[in-house]
């Protein structure tokens, strides 16, 4: 998650280098035409790029607003994942006496490793990286033989706690009222997971950056009495305002997909570490992530 104000230039110009070059190509094209072939190129009047800018104004707004909806869908879940894994120890302190602590720790444990496999789930990358600290070995083993890790890892949390009723070490009440705190992990899982299976349009995307270079082009044609080094410089800086706020979208539009735009599911990970092992009564905790040079992981 971006969280300085002062973003690199290298980091805002490389999302949309590739587009500026091609303005900057398409703009000395229009330049030469309008040039070698005055007589043959009708005047351009402002109002046409200025009714073409205005459409793709419209068309960023909404494009915005539906990324942010998606990036803030995602981080509303995670923040539900934080309060329910909170929600999940405190209910097994409360449920199960002292006398149990092994299996209290055994489930807290288990659940700071399904926050961090959900995370890496998302990513793309190996669910089971850095949960080694967390589950038993025979677990760690079987989870690497399955494909969807949390999943398997809530099903053992389950598990756990219908072999603890059966042992007569928590009531048929506390059962439900941890297993409903399962559900609702379970729920939260599903929504970021929809988030990640669901694809913006790309035709979208295309037909918005097509109507941006059309508008450099038409533009360029209106500005032919403007002196090369300066309508070159302008042409660039208009639409590269329209592709950053494209480019900004489209990364928004993806919040898990291991870019500094992302929910920062480790960084919130290891917030809910450091929670449930207070809630645990451990002295030495880890720190809190650290952000990068610009972003948090």
């Amino acid at each position: 998650m971006l969280i300085n104000k002062k973003l690199p230039i290298t980091y805002i110009l490389k999302n949309v280098r590739a587009e500026l070059t091609y303005v900057f190509i398409i703009s000395i094209g229009v330049y030469l035409l309008t040039h070698l072939f005055k007589e043959s190129v009708p005047a351009m009047p402002l109002t046409i790029p200025t009714f073409i800018g205005t459409a793709i104004s419209i068309l960023l707004s909404f494009k915005l607003n539906q990324s942010y909806d998606r990036w803030w869908e995602a981080r509303k879940a995670w923040g539900s994942i934080v309060n329910d894994s909170r929600s999940l120890v405190m209910q097994l302190k409360s449920f199960i006496g002292p006398e149990h602590q092994f299996n209290i720790k055994t489930i807290a444990y288990r659940q700071i490793a399904w926050c961090y496999s959900l995370g890496q789930n998302l990513r793309n990358l190996n669910p089971t990286d850095n949960i080694e600290a967390f589950v038993s070995e025979k677990e760690l083993l079987s989870l690497q033989k399955h494909h969807h890790v949390p999943l398997v890892l809530l099903s053992n949390q389950s598990a756990d706690l219908t072999e603890l009723r059966k042992n007569h070490q928590i009531e048929l009440f506390s059962q439900f009222q941890l297993d409903n705190t399962l559900v609702r992990l379970c729920d939260s899982m599903g929504k970021v997971e929809r988030i990640k299976s669901t694809v913006f349009p790309v035709t979208y995307r295309i037909f918005l950056q097509f109507m941006i270079y059309i508008f450099v082009v038409t533009l360029s044609i209106s500005l032919t009495d403007i002196p090369f080094y300066f309508e070159i410089p302008l042409l660039i800086v208009i639409s590269g305002v329209f592709f950053l706020l494209e480019k900004t979208a489209a990364l928004m539009q993806e919040p898990f997909s291991n870019l500094p735009t992302d929910t920062p599911m480790t960084a919130i990970a290891r917030n809910i570490e450091i929670n449930i092992r207070e809630i645990l009564g451990e002295k030495e905790l880890p720190k809190p992530y650290q952000m990068g040079t610009f972003y948090l992981d």
